[in-house]
């Protein structure tokens, strides 16, 4: 690696603390509002040298556009997090966010149900950071197999044949394929629900939410194997034999169990 560049990560690194000690007072919730974003960062550093190494192979004067690229994409990293964080106009998030947007109901959910409040506030946190008003995120991969069983090449996604989607347009077939709501369900599971999309993203969808986790793993919760529980959500299965995470942040679930804690305690 150039040293150059080896270093301006480094002082990248040292930037990003510096960062969050000077904005913790601006924000209470700030460390919480972080959750993940530091692995973001990790993933835009590791694509940084991927290419950077590219350009290297085809040029030996690389260096010198490798430290220009890292200090634009570094500062527009920092400006992300400033943003995610909190310490602007943008929606309140956190544990305090999540008890007051939706504590109450999911209390009178829970007990409706028969479920774990403080699983299901956890779950809130993993999903949407607590914030009221969650954005959809459209996920390719699942658009892709959408269209396959729309198109005969892919027998069922999940139970969901061609002639469930037959008749369903492009768009339609990218609101399936996003997830919506407080628990960031797939917009495909509204079909298994027999409800229509605008249910998964409307005032009802904490309600439709946690009927499916009832449905699909309420036996897990209500036995108190939570951590098979947040598998399930994230990946449809529990926890393989191996022990091994297989969800795509492999702390999802130790994220989770914590988070349980911090409810059990202040909820």
């Amino acid at each position: 690696m150039h040293k150059n560049v080896s270093g301006f990560l480094y002082s990248e690194n040292v930037a990003i603390f510096a960062f969050c000690k000077t904005y913790m007072a601006m924000s209470k919730n700030f460390f919480e509002t972080l959750v993940g974003k530091i692995n973001y960062l990790k993933r835009v550093k590791t694509s940084i040298m991927v290419y950077y190494k590219r350009q290297k192979k085809k040029n030996k004067g690389a260096g010198a556009f490798g430290i220009i690229l890292v200090v634009i994409v570094s500062a527009a990293a920092l400006f992300g997090i400033w943003k995610l964080a909190g310490c602007s106009n943008t929606p309140e998030m956190g544990f305090d966010a999540a008890i007051k947007n939706y504590g109450s109901e999911i209390k009178f959910l829970a007990k409706q149900f028969d479920l774990d409040p403080n699983f299901l506030m956890a779950l809130v946190m993993l999903e949407c950071s607590g914030r009221k008003d969650v954005p959809a995120r459209f996920e390719p991969g699942v658009y892709n197999k959408l269209k396959e069983v729309q198109e005969h090449r892919r027998a069922s996604l999940e139970s969901i044949t061609e002639i469930d989607i037959a008749d369903a347009n492009d768009d339609a077939i990218r609101n399936l394929a996003s997830s919506w709501g407080p628990f960031q369900l797939m917009g495909y599971k509204c079909l298994h629900l027999g409800i229509k999309i605008k249910d998964l993203r409307g005032n009802r969808s904490l309600y439709y939410g946690v009927m499916w986790i009832d449905k699909t793993y309420g036996d897990y919760v209500r036995k108190g194997r939570f951590e098979d529980a947040f598998h399930i959500h994230n990946t449809g299965r529990p926890v393989p034999k191996s022990g091994k995470y297989l969800t795509y942040d492999p702390k999802y679930v130790p994220n989770g169990m914590s988070y349980m804690q911090y409810f059990k305690e202040h909820f």
